[in-house]
């Protein structure tokens, strides 16, 4: 099957980073490959003819016109026109597809002229506005499975687009929406606000397909996104030696959004494995340092909740070993990437686009096609050998390896001393422990670990801590009680005062 060539137009030297990575996104993603192609003047050959007759020639030949406006105009012809306005109103005159993204939201920071053009298209279409990369790439993918819907070439949506079945705008939480929001205004300066009407904020993140959510939309702000999503849940395994053997000391299934289960694995992780707390000579609070570095895990989960595919019957799992750490999710690399590039400059080609920019936008992934590279790096600074990929049976698996398995030697044992048969608690739950030093309400604690769900709060993290008799409940034959508050038992002081040695 031919396919149809998209002509980028933009000023070269100024949006160069962009339309690589358009490039690079349309060419490696494994749908969009499949019909089209996307044209960069500047790989053209050097040859003997006008340059704009070039370009304009390859606009004609184009299917699709892409505009990517920044602040500057361009150099001008002798009507005062630049290449970019020309090549728009070539594809104006030529009855061609435009889709035109402009490059942030201040126009008085633009060229006037610049600005005049923003406001030319504006009249015609529509305009989508972007900040950074992974913006771009999302809002590029959603415009693109359009096209090839209105023309007939796609009569099924890739996953992340698609309408899930059955859910409706009621399913989705209010509160968890706000949440993000609230967190990507403040990590990355996002536009919306919280308390934005919940349709306005998920036709921003392109997350409606025909007024429905799309399975990403549940995914990333459903009230139980596994009630749809049966296998999206994460699974955490924890083994004593270096193989998967029965029975498992430590086993948990977490559910929830992408946000919570990539909070819930990474906590799982960092509960179990060797940690140093430092002294307060720096600041007000201990620095904590563990054995692998909590960046390098964090990147790991990431990248398997995200990039993972939500149609395999299989689920992420996350496989603590003495040794290692494993982390698995269903799915394969792009046909575009092997795993020798993972490990130079690559461009980004998510699995999942309209899940990877929200996980972008709340700070949970970072610059597009960099992530991969800063964990490799945390781990060679921390002593350790740079992290592990492999295919294995449609699964993409990443290899983190523990310090003292390096060196062969026994797996090490908790800092913090052992609770009766139990791991060593989580700093959370440690924080709870100093804070109830005095009585306090269910909703301080919560907001000390970060959660949002009552229930699961209770049962992962309070449900341990009463279990092994270092809290008490204040109204004990009332536990549901709004009048209910925890203290700090005689044996939690006893284990605060070891963890001080």
């Amino acid at each position: 099957m031919s396919t149809a060539s998209i002509f980028i137009s933009s000023v070269q030297k100024e949006l160069a980073e962009e339309r690589r990575a358009v490039k690079a996104f349309v060419e490696g993603d494994p749908l969009l490959r499949r019909f089209f192609t996307a044209f960069l003047f500047e790989d053209l050959p050097a040859a003997d003819a006008r340059t704009d007759a070039v370009y304009l020639d390859r606009v004609d030949r184009a299917e699709i016109y892409l505009g990517l406006f920044g602040k500057e105009y361009g150099v001008e012809d002798r009507m005062g026109l630049s290449p970019t306005e020309q090549e728009f109103d070539r594809a104006t005159r030529r009855g061609k597809p435009r889709l035109i993204f402009v490059k942030g939201t201040d126009d008085r920071l633009r060229d006037p002229k610049m600005a005049a053009l923003v406001r030319k298209a504006g009249d015609q279409l529509i305009r989508r506005r972007f900040n950074d990369i992974p913006e771009l790439t999302a809002a590029l993918y959603a415009s693109l499975v359009e096209h090839l819907e209105r023309t007939g070439q796609l009569r099924t949506k890739p996953f992340d687009a698609a309408a899930c079945p059955e859910a409706t705008l009621r399913d989705l939480s209010r509160e968890k929406l706000d949440r993000f929001l609230a967190r990507a205004q403040a990590v990355r300066g996002y536009a919306l606000p919280p308390r934005t009407q919940i349709k306005a904020a998920l036709t921003h993140l392109n997350l409606l397909d025909d007024g429905l959510p799309s399975h990403a939309a549940v995914l990333l702000f459903g009230r139980e996104p596994q009630r749809f999503l049966l296998t999206s849940e994460v699974k955490c395994l924890h083994f004593h030696g270096t193989e998967v053997r029965k029975p498992i000391p430590s086993y948990q299934i977490y559910k929830g959004t992408v946000f919570e289960l990539v909070d819930q694995a990474l906590d799982f992780v960092l509960s179990k494995i060797d940690r140093r707390v430092g002294t307060r000579e720096a600041g007000p609070v201990a620095p904590v340092e563990y054995e692998l570095p909590r960046e390098a895990v964090a990147e790991a989960v990431v990248n398997a909740v995200t990039h993972r595919d939500y149609a395999s019957n299989a689920s992420v799992q996350v496989m603590l070993f003495a040794d290692r750490l494993e982390v698995w999710n269903p799915g394969e690399l792009p046909p575009a990437l092997t795993i020798a590039d993972l490990r130079q400059p690559h461009a980004s080609i998510p699995r999942n686009p309209l899940i990877a920019e929200p996980m972008f936008l709340a700070g949970y992934a970072e610059k597009a096609g960099s992530g991969i590279l800063d964990m490799i790096a945390r781990c060679r600074r921390a002593g350790l050998p740079a992290p592990r990929f492999r295919q294995s049976g449609g699964q993409f698996v990443q290899t983190l390896d523990r310090p003292l398995g390096v060196r062969g030697q026994k797996p090490p044992v908790q800092v913090g001393h052992q609770v009766g048969t139990k791991s060593a608690l989580s700093r959370h739950q440690v924080e709870i422990l100093r804070k109830c030093m005095e009585e306090q309400p269910v909703t301080t604690l919560m907001a000390i670990a970060g959660r949002a769900d009552r229930t699961k709060f209770r049962n992962q993290v309070l449900g341990p801590l009463l279990a092994e008799g270092l809290l008490s409940m204040t109204i004990p034959d009332k536990p549901r009680s709004s009048r209910q508050r925890y203290r700090l038992t005689r044996a939690g002081a006893e284990y605060l005062k070891r963890m001080k040695k």
